[in-house]
């Protein structure tokens, strides 16, 4: 390549333009990229993807393919994959959590709280029941559990627990304070189990909810913006069947 082409540091440069959108950060920093360079105007690039599968595959070819087609010089862009290695997955699994916790919204979740989610690609193999049996477990131990039923559609958390109070709203306090939901609690052994369902807001357990992957992330996101969860030592959430929707 002579020194009046393009150069690996300025296609690098555009291709800090394109993000994984599940991992929340561009593919250069990520370390995503094997080699940039452009010979006799086809530039060649290789990216290694977290899997030979990736779903995104397709998204981040054509936005690499857009980006690296502005440069001069540049009349073809020819794309070549691997796969990262396990170390290289790790140390880019570990960036994207330490992101996501940078630019992560502020929530009424203790900072000293443990989060645990309970998911599973499939319905009814016992996500509720295992959520159930640990926080019990972990109250009957002294501790203060807050348990989120993100299953909106199938919500079972609150006939688990012997619990059925409607969530109400706090009506006074602080502007910050006013409005928040208040989990419904339950004595359990040593400890205490704060409890919040959207079977605690509907008037009987088979009504059907009927909401988007939209709807119901919002629902799950203002049960951690807006419900005034106070001292906790965990919270577990059982998440819905999928993967897709929350």
């Amino acid at each position: 390549m002579n020194p009046e082409s393009v150069n690996e540091s300025e296609v690098l440069k555009v291709l800090r333009g394109v993000m994984d959108p599940e991992l929340g950060d561009n593919i250069v920093d990520l370390g995503m990229v094997r080699s940039a360079y452009v010979e006799e105007g086809t530039a060649h690039v290789t990216i290694a993807l977290t899997t030979a599968g990736c779903p995104l595959r397709a998204t981040i070819k054509r936005d690499c393919e857009a980006r690296v087609s502005s440069l001069p010089e540049v009349s073809k862009v020819q794309l070549h994959w691997d796969e990262l290695t396990a170390d290289e997955r790790s140390r880019v699994m570990e960036r994207a959590r330490a992101n996501a916790r940078d630019t992560a919204a502020p929530t009424q979740i203790p900072a000293r709280a443990r989060v645990i989610s309970v998911a599973s690609g499939k319905g009814g193999v016992g996500k509720s029941s295992v959520t159930v049996n640990l926080a019990t477990a972990l109250a009957s131990k002294g501790f203060i559990v807050g348990v989120l039923d993100a299953d909106i559609w199938g919500f079972s958390i609150p006939r688990m627990l012997g619990v059925d109070a409607r969530l109400s709203a706090r009506p006074a306090g602080s502007d910050e304070d006013r409005g928040k939901i208040v989990p419904d609690e339950k004595r359990e052994g040593a400890g205490l189990l704060k409890v919040v369902s959207t079977g605690l807001m509907v008037e009987t357990e088979e009504t059907a909810l009927m909401w988007r992957g939209l709807m119901l992330a919002k629902a799950v996101e203002q049960f951690l913006h807006d419900v005034d969860w106070g001292e906790l030592d965990y919270l577990l959430i059982d998440m819905p069947p999928g993967t897709g929707d929350v």
